[in-house]
């Protein structure tokens, strides 16, 4: 704590529970800033991944269609996630097999933006798929 004093710096103890403790003779203040700083530059750097989502009907029409795979393909550019939906009302529930076939075209047109990451499930009365953007 002498030397720390003469210095006009602090002490300040690295690691208490080591034998003996570690202790750094610094100025804390400018530590703590430069710290602060390290911090701050890695969360500028950091990329939140978004999951959007872009949903369909059993019966969406081709032109209908198309203009939901563009919104697909700029989401899948911009390195979001995309959670294809398709909806199914009412007595649609029984034609299970056309939305399963609309899903699967849109996998097969997402293949040069994405890559399908989980396969069409049935969640209650939807039918969902999940489409990572592919690496750059």
């Amino acid at each position: 704590m002498e030397l720390a004093r003469e210095a006009g710096l602090d002490l300040v103890e690295i690691s208490p529970n080591a034998k003996p403790p570690v202790c750094k003779i610094m100025d804390f203040g400018k530590f703590k800033y430069e710290q602060q700083k390290k911090d701050s530059e890695t969360r500028k750097k950091q990329k939140i991944i978004e999951v959007k989502e872009v949903k369909f009907r059993p019966n969406t029409d081709t032109n209908d269609y198309d203009v939901k795979m563009r919104n697909v393909f700029k989401f899948l550019e911009n390195g979001d996630k995309v959670k294809v939906t398709l909806r199914f009302r009412g007595r649609e529930m029984a034609h299970l097999n056309l939305g399963r076939k609309l899903l699967e075209r849109v996998a097969v047109d997402v293949e040069t933006h994405g890559k399908v990451d989980s396969m069409p499930k049935m969640e209650g009365r939807q039918m969902v798929m999940m489409v990572n953007p592919l690496r750059k």
